[in-house]
Parts: structure tokens; C-alpha cells; sequence
């Protein structure tokens, strides 16, 4: 029997403070010392702080010479930023996922996974995390190592406008309709067709969380 390795203390440190983030329980502006949350995980400051300054990276907290770390605050243009990338590679990185696959029913095996735990989630914030965690399974069988860590390195913070944009107007039923569709439409080998649901998912999204902001897509 082979046994998991345990994570190290850095590790358990940024996925527990990643998900409190993403699930509210940390909410934007917050600011995080790094005594109380090594006092709270029972470990010493050094794993916190590197946990911290990871997160920071993945653009889900700030790090101030005067203020300290803080949750990342979501505005309008923070949103619009995040989405203006996503559109422009993840119906691209679809695209291609569907074109090079020998078997969609496998390569997007995850994607379907994603849309019944979605769909099983008894809270919003839970509910959007399989979103994102959908959104990364379309991409991931794209074929360019590159282009998915790209888009990687967006989760966290794409993740966190959702979870903002969820808390204030959740939306399950639109948002998993849309899934379903660009799922069907990627199964049935439709590339063009599901990259351009998807892109139009993504735009319909940020244009009603943040209204009037000028853009065309």
C-alpha cells in the first residue's frame, strides 16, 4: 500500500489560506499577520510567510511596505484585466483541446466531473470552484504545456473575482447551463463552436458582474 506523502507545513499553510480566500472566509481588504495565522496552524512564522509571498505571486493577496498583506480587494478593473486574458487564450486553448483529441469522453472526463460537483455544491463559493475548476479542465488537453500555465497562473485570481462576483449575485443555474452547453458542444468535436460559447460565457459574465465598462469582445 502506498501512503500520500504529507504535505509540508508550507504547503498545508497556502491551501488552507487559498481556500478560506476563495470561499469568503478571508474577504478582500483583510489584512493577515503572520503571528496570528502561524498561532492558528500551529507552526512557526517561516512556512506562513513563504505561503504568503506565493499567494501574493498568484495575485490573490498584497503585500505593502506600510499596510502589510492584505486580501487582494476585486474592482472593476482588477476583473476586467483577468477576463480581458482568459478571453483571448481559453477559447483558444479549447479549440485546440478538442481538434488534437483522440478521445474528448476521456480528455474532458475532469470538465464533466467538475459540472456534477458544481451542481452537488450546497453553497455558492463551493459552487464557484468547480467552475474554475471546469474552466481549467477544458483547457488542460490543449497541447501547449504553456499556454495551460499561463492560464494557471490566473486561476487564483480568476477564481477570487468569481467568488466576489458569487457572493454578492449568485447565479448557479445561468452559469451551469453555460457549462453544459459548451461541454456539449466540445464532446460532439464542435471546436469552433465551443471556443465561441465559451468565449461568449466569459464576456456575458464579467458584463453583468461589472456593467458599462466599455469594452468589446
Amino acid at each position: 500500500m502506498t501512503v500520500a506523502p504529507v504535505p509540508s507545513r508550507t504547503q498545508y499553510v497556502l491551501e488552507e489560506i487559498r481556500h478560506a480566500v476563495l470561499i469568503g472566509r478571508l474577504r478582500p481588504g483583510q489584512p493577515l499577520v503572520e503571528t496570528e495565522l502561524a498561532a492558528h496552524f500551529g507552526v512557526s512564522k517561516t512556512p506562513v510567510r513563504e505561503a504568503l509571498k506565493t499567494l501574493a505571486g498568484s495575485g490573490l493577496l498584497v503585500m505593502s511596505q506600510y499596510k502589510g498583506v492584505t486580501v487582494r480587494t476585486v474592482d472593476a478593473a482588477m476583473a476586467r484585466e483577468v477576463y480581458d486574458v482568459r478571453l483571448l487564450l481559453e477559447p483558444e486553448a479549447l479549440r485546440r483541446a478538442v481538434e488534437r483529441s483522440a478521445d474528448l469522453e476521456a480528455d474532458l472526463g475532469a470538465a464533466r466531473d467538475a459540472l456534477v460537483r458544481a451542481a452537488a455544491a450546497t453553497d455558492p463559493a463551493e459552487h464557484s470552484l468547480a467552475g474554475g475548476d471546469f474552466h481549467r479542465a477544458l483547457c488542460l488537453p490543449c497541447g501547449n504545456p504553456l499556454l495551460a500555465r499561463m492560464l494557471d497562473d490566473l486561476r487564483d485570481q480568476a477564481a477570487l473575482v468569481s467568488a466576489v462576483v458569487w457572493a454578492a449575485d449568485p447565479s448557479g443555474e445561468r452559469e451551469d447551463a453555460e457549462h453544459r452547453e459548451i461541454l456539449r458542444l466540445a464532446l460532439s468535436g464542435d471546436a469552433q463552436g465551443a471556443a465561441d460559447a465559451l468565449r461568449q460565457h466569459l464576456a456575458g459574465f464579467v458584463h453583468r458582474a461589472f456593467p458599462g465598462d466599455g469594452t468589446s469582445h
